[in-house]
């Protein structure tokens, strides 16, 4: 979702995603897409494979968008969710936890912010 608002041209500083899926009908556009982007997304997730995160990439390279895309070792989708591996389990889907990437994440989160918003 945030990641459509910011493809649409909405003005934002910035937006974050955690485990977003990145692909889209209406790719960005030259000029359009005014906010920074920080992407943060499991590197073994197999709802946003490898592949759909290299398109993203060049979506944003495209469009000379200010972005950034982390991809964390052993995270699958969900992996900020404490309860992820509950419902992956109910539900036979390939959702876990990861504590590791879950820290980082929100760590990246944080810096992104501060870099976007506190300009000391």
């Amino acid at each position: 979702m945030v990641l459509q608002m910011a493809r649409s041209g909405i003005d934002l500083a910035g937006v974050a995603s955690f485990h977003g899926m990145l692909g889209t009908a209406t790719p960005a556009q030259t000029g359009v897409i005014k906010a920074k982007i920080l992407v943060m997304t499991g590197a073994d997730d197999p709802f946003v494979p490898a592949e759909q995160v290299a398109r993203f990439k060049q979506e944003m390279d495209a469009a000379h968008v200010d972005y950034k895309v982390i991809s964390y070792p052993g995270a699958k989708h969900a992996f900020t969710n404490p309860g992820a591996d509950k419902y992956g389990k109910e539900f036979k889907l390939p959702l876990a936890y990861n504590k590791a990437a879950d820290q980082a994440s929100w760590r990246e989160m944080q810096e992104f912010f501060q870099r976007l918003f506190n300009k000391d």
